[in-house]
């Protein structure tokens, strides 16, 4: 059975793998997803966006610390996928959490061009800075990102991932 790549393969019209991403972070998780898209998991969560033959789920469980992973399918195949961990810093007090989110949703709206994994490498707002730092291309990545106040930092998350044979 050959790979399936979503990258090397050329994604036909509307969207490369790097648009679809975009247009299906965006529409799952500011949009809220597809509703008909219960979890088959329980205690979790899952988010789902379709385009043609193409889709994207978005599956986490857990709030302050949280697990999850993304998936793109692509003709009912997982051609592409990143796993991530993480959550508030043990130390910042769980009262922070939706100050804390509040600007990570705003860092993940300023998804990069050509890797939108996650947020931009540099992003700040009102004495809050978010830093994402990736090594890899789509088809093979790993990073992190935080979000510090001063020297403290108050969340990391770790991500992986690239295209699925």
């Amino acid at each position: 059975m050959g790979r399936l790549s979503l990258v090397n393969d050329p994604m036909t019209a509307p969207h490369d793998l790097p648009a679809f991403l975009r247009l299906a972070k965006q529409a799952a998780h500011e949009d809220g997803g597809d509703p008909a898209a219960a979890s088959l998991l329980p205690d979790t969560q899952q988010l789902e966006f379709r385009d043609g033959e193409f889709c994207y789920r978005d599956v986490c469980a857990g709030s302050t610390h949280f697990v999850g992973h993304e998936i793109v399918y692509r003709a009912e195949r997982a051609a592409w996928a990143m796993s991530y961990s993480g959550g508030l810093a043990h130390d910042v007090e769980a009262g922070r959490a939706e100050e804390v989110y509040a600007f990570l949703r705003q860092a993940l709206r300023q998804q990069p061009h050509d890797m939108p994994l996650r947020g931009p490498a540099l992003f700040g707002q009102d004495g809050l800075r978010y830093d994402c730092r990736t090594t890899g291309t789509l088809e093979c990545f790993h990073g992190t990102e935080t979000i510090r106040q001063g020297m403290q930092t108050l969340y990391t998350l770790y991500f992986s991932g690239g295209c699925i044979a």
